[in-house]
């Protein structure tokens, strides 16, 4: 039986709200779910997110905001 065209893809990823230390905040931000298999479990999310902000940091020329608190989407906290 086929699949449903979206299926594959919402198990590839999780997605994130990222809150930054300066107020400000990203929705839905996707996450590989292969990053999140590990011992460090939701933790990783946060590292794979600040490397992926330093890259965008980089190629922008400005300066990366430090991120405060990173959250499932769709959950209150």
């Amino acid at each position: 039986m086929a699949r449903k065209p979206g299926t594959r893809a919402s198990a590839e990823f999780v997605l994130f709200d990222v809150f930054y230390e300066d107020g400000s905040r990203r929705s839905n931000r996707k996450v590989p779910s292969a990053v999140l298999a590990g011992i460090e479990g939701e933790a990783a999310a946060t590292s794979f997110l600040t490397e992926q902000d330093q890259a965008i940091a980089t190629k922008s020329g400005l300066p990366a905001v430090a991120i405060k608190a990173v959250h499932r989407s769709g959950r209150k906290g």
